[in-house]
């Protein structure tokens, strides 16, 4: 008689991966201004926790689970890390070993214009940069186009045009399927759009930052959006972890990253207390802090999408939990709005003035 053959117990995250047949079953996935596009209500963003600072298992077992939850959607850039390059250096890792054979059910988005390598050319937003960046971009992530390529920010000496003429070009290359900008103020994005239309490939999206304690984009920009039928894709809805639960303590909170924008001294007294009051307003909505802020932001219009950043999958349900909370009342709508004037931290609102 033959002896079994030893099987090794190999764990679950080093085995071939396959999608979960339900992962469509619970998501409504929005459509970008009047394109074809949908986005899912929540997207995930791979700023911090996909670089050489995690380790490659706990990014994978955060991007399988999302993808099994629906999330169709990961926002990347060429600088993301840490180092530059090195989240799309392991996506580009995901693509060839999980997620190969799904690439047509995802929206994978990059972007340019932030520094990222030495000279004239390795920053902000030329026609030579964006074209450059892209480039290396799809290298590294082991893809032949990207779904969504943004400007990543507004260059104060490039001509639009030549910035606009660049994404143009990228379509017209069969590089990216749709364009969009980043942190582009109301009047800019207007003129950008213009751009875009008279070259025949529309901007469909915007990615500003946006969230309760941070609504530049309000003050302008979400009407010129209407006006363009673009749709907004929000990042740092949770106000880089201040509307979570870290903060409720003494104000110093557990940061995950470094890059935050957030002061290292403690917040004060009065900021502290807002974000309590905030947090009772979730708790009789059922919700945490966290939902509530994410659900918030998907309350306005134009907003496609709230991009989070997750170094856990019990992030990710947490979050994904917030799409099942209760609709705004105007009273709940004016007391977060009386708390969120409390606030005395000055966040990133990015090139809203340029």
């Amino acid at each position: 008689m033959t002896a079994p053959r030893f099987r090794p117990n190999v764990p679950e995250i080093h085995r071939p991966y396959t999608a979960a047949d339900e992962r469509y079953g619970a998501m409504d996935y929005r459509q970008v201004g009047r394109s074809g596009l949908y986005l899912p209500p929540i997207s995930l963003g791979l700023w911090w926790n996909f670089g050489d600072n995690v380790a490659f298992d706990k990014q994978r077992e955060i991007l399988r689970h999302s993808f099994d939850r629906g999330i169709t959607h990961f926002d990347l850039a060429d600088n993301y890390g840490p180092p530059y390059g090195a989240a799309e250096t392991n996506f580009g890792r995901m693509m060839r070993e999980d997620f190969g054979r799904y690439r047509d059910e995802l929206i994978i988005s990059s972007k340019a214009g932030w520094d990222m390598w030495p000279g004239p050319y390795g920053d902000y937003a030329s026609r030579k940069h964006i074209l450059a960046g892209a480039e290396q971009s799809l290298k590294r992530m082991n893809l032949d186009y990207v779904d969504i390529f943004y400007s990543h920010r507004v260059d104060p000496v490039t001509p639009i045009e030549e910035t606009i003429g660049a994404l143009d070009t990228l379509v017209r290359q069969g590089k990216a399927l749709y364009v969009g900008i980043s942190s582009y103020s109301a009047d800019r994005t207007a003129v950008a759009s213009a751009v875009a239309r008279s070259l025949g490939t529309p901007l469909v999206i915007h990615q500003p930052a946006y969230s309760i304690l941070n609504r530049w984009v309000e003050d302008g920009l979400t009407g010129v959006l209407r006006q363009e039928e673009m749709s907004a894709i929000a990042f740092t809805p949770l106000a880089q972890g201040l509307l979570t639960g870290k903060y409720l303590g003494d104000g110093r909170g557990q940061r995950s990253q470094t890059r935050s924008s957030l002061p290292d001294k403690p917040l004060s007294h009065a900021t502290i207390a807002a974000l309590r009051g905030l947090n009772v307003v979730a708790k009789e909505r059922g919700q945490t802090l966290a939902q509530m802020a994410i659900q918030w932001v998907l309350r306005e219009p134009t907003v496609a999408s709230a991009l989070i950043g997750a170094s856990s999958v019990e992030q990710i349900d947490e979050n994904l939990a917030a799409l099942a909370g209760p609709a705004f009342d105007t009273e709940e709508l004016e007391r977060i709005d009386a708390l969120a004037e409390g606030i005395d931290v000055d966040l990133w609102a990015v090139s809203s003035k340029l």
